[in-house]
């Protein structure tokens, strides 16, 4: 039946996939909509009872990915390339570095750049067991802190992981570009059976969640820019209409593929977004901003290992529950459409090049970003006017932060302009990337999409964005969070089994190191013991010396990957030597030598 109806409307995926991931995402929008509060309340308290009973969980979860791969890159398997072995990277640095930013961490920087260090400036996350009192040096200290722990390694973390999977059982092994293709050395051929559908099911869906929480985050940061430059009401209707104008534009941008459409976009927002960074810095007190930069990133690397693991216990606030449990449940949904974006992006790098790419580059860049707009808003509030505190935490206009925050510089009117078209270009690349790469999930292949399939994914993230924002009983942020600390479990559960499976592949593939082997001695005895045994008839003294002393010579070591030299045949009695075996010269190592030669002869 699903086949039939794949086919009458001609499009080219598979279809128990696809129809699966359409049918819930139907679903949900129709629930939603016809059983509002009652979802509404269920969907409340399971994510009240998630955050409650494992947001430790997610906590050490991030923290424990983050191992895994630094890890994997620097032993020996960050030699590895993700593609043939003399496969050169597909692009160039900084056309690869812009792309990440296509993946949607541009719109994380400007919705939360200033909205989050001045959040934790006003109400400190370690104010209560610290004693951290809100609006003192101590409180920026701090708020910087969670503001890096937050957008820097962690983040790009819950990133690197499924793209450096994707990447290699996508370009080394050649399977399909799915999440279910992470789980072949677990699965085998079960990959492309019911379970292995399921599991990519979950992450169509979970995607497509994901990124309607960006882009829903989105929508109110440009509402709230639109309302202060122009008085446009904060309502639901101007929400929708939001969302339509950028999902059309994600639309066309979707229709002219990756190279006219996401990379130009990408070029442009990031540019642009330098810009908007350099006029911040230039225009504000810019050595204050310099040193507090530099500061606040040293001091959030002394504070790291603590943070990675810090779950609020003695003070139990809840704050932790509405920040670092949201980011990272939020993060991860979406991160196999990230993953496969900058997998596709990343084939002819090795693995230690990957890694530290994609985990190093956009947090530096993130530091520097949160560095800037953190100190200049602290800035305001210590050595300024103020009023950011009051706007963003006192009446809790979080979109409007950065708006707000603008308002002190020069040109503001002009600015504020230029950063709504910041937002919606960066929401843009996130539809359209988004629909790109949830299509090539559900084909499991990338030669022929049909323009219709990727159009589809474009209007679903649209539906469920507005159904969170507009139809659902909680609506606005609140919604937004509590759906997505649900969706998030299953991702974290796979995060573990991803892990696995991509070590086991790297020892199938690369093989195993033979066990080192090294140099025989012989015992050695205190000078006084050998001239008492010498002495005595019942002890043999052949195998003991006074002088440490080699029974054999040191292993002459090889690239193990090389191919082995033609060895020439050596005579009877040296076929089975270890210079024999590797064409090495064999070394003098004293009386060990001696010995040698007189075993030989």
């Amino acid at each position: 039946m699903l086949t039939r109806l794949h086919d009458l409307l001609r499009l080219r995926t598979s279809p128990a996939v696809f129809f699966g991931s359409a049918g819930v995402i139907i679903l949900f929008v129709i629930a939603t909509i016809a059983f509002t509060e009652p979802l509404d309340r269920a969907v409340g308290a399971a994510s009240d009872w998630l955050i409650t009973n494992l947001g430790w969980f997610y906590i050490l979860g991030v923290t424990l990915f983050l191992g895994f791969l630094i890890f994997i890159a620097i032993g020996r398997f960050g030699r590895v390339r993700l593609g043939p072995d003399d496969q050169a990277p597909e692009h160039s640095g900084p056309a690869w570095f812009a792309m990440l930013f296509a993946a949607g961490i541009g719109s994380i920087l400007m919705f939360w750049g200033v909205a989050e260090p001045i959040s934790h400036f006003g109400d400190p996350p370690r104010g209560p067991s610290l004693g951290i009192e809100a609006g003192t040096p101590a409180a920026a200290a701090d708020a910087m802190n969670f503001t890096y722990y937050h957008f820097t390694f962690h983040t790009w973390t819950i990133f690197t992981l499924p793209a450096l999977c994707f990447a290699y059982f996508i370009h080394k092994r050649n399977l399909p570009p799915r999440v279910s293709s992470i789980f072949q050395p677990i699965l085998g051929q079960r990959i492309h059976g019911p379970i292995g559908k399921f599991i990519d099911i979950v992450s169509i869906v979970g995607t497509v969640f994901g990124v309607a929480v960006s882009v829903g985050l989105g929508t109110l940061q440009i509402n709230g820019g639109l309302a202060q430059l122009f008085g446009i009401p904060e309502t639901a209707l101007w929400q929708l209409i939001i969302i339509t104008v950028v999902c059309g534009i994600a639309m066309i941008s979707v229709a002219l593929g990756l190279d006219k459409g996401i990379k130009v976009l990408s070029n442009i927002n990031i540019w642009m977004a330098v810009a908007l960074l350099a006029f911040v810095l230039v225009t504000g007190s810019t050595l204050f901003v310099l040193k507090g930069t530099i500061e606040s990133f040293g001091r959030y690397l002394m504070n790291l290992p603590q943070l990675a693991f810090w779950n609020d216990t003695f003070a139990n606030t809840g704050w932790q529950d509405g920040w670092t449990v949201f980011y990272w449940a939020w993060t991860i949904t979406w991160s196999p459409f990230v993953g496969i974006f900058i997998a596709r992006i990343s084939k002819g790098r090795t693995i230690r090049q990957f890694v530290s790419g994609v985990l190093a580059v956009p947090a530096g860049f993130s530091v520097i970003w949160f560095g800037i707009f953190g100190m200049s808003s602290f800035d305001i509030e210590l050595n300024g006017e103020g009023g950011l505190v009051e706007r963003v935490v006192d009446d809790g206009d979080i979109p409007g932060a950065l708006f707000a925050f603008l308002e002190y510089y020069p040109a503001s009117f002009f600015v504020s302009i230029v950063a709504i078209v910041l937002v919606i270009i960066f929401f843009v690349t996130s539809v359209d990337s988004a629909a790109l790469v949830t299509d090539t999930m559900a084909n499991g292949h990338e030669d022929f999409n049909p323009l219709g399939q990727r159009v589809f994914w474009a209007i679903a993230i649209g539906l469920i964005t507005a159904t969170l924002l507009v139809f659902s009983g909680t609506g606005g942020l609140e919604a937004l969070e509590s759906t997505i600390i649900l969706v998030g479990l299953p991702f974290f559960v796979m995060g573990y089994f991803q892990m696995y499976a991509m070590y086991r592949a790297l020892r199938e593939d690369a093989g195993e190191m033979p066990a080192i082997r090294t140099r025989t001695w012989k015992r050695v005895l205190p000078p006084e013991e050998y001239e008492r045994r010498e002495h005595e008839d019942e002890h043999d003294t052949t195998d003991f010396v006074v002088e440490p002393e080699a029974v054999d010579e040191a292993p002459v070591m090889r690239d193990p990957y090389e191919e082995p030299k033609a060895v020439k045949r050596q005579k009877v009695g040296r076929e089975g030597t270890l210079p024999a075996r590797t064409q090495s010269a064999r070394k003098t190592y004293g009386r060990g030598s001696d010995i040698d030669s007189r075993s030989e002869e």
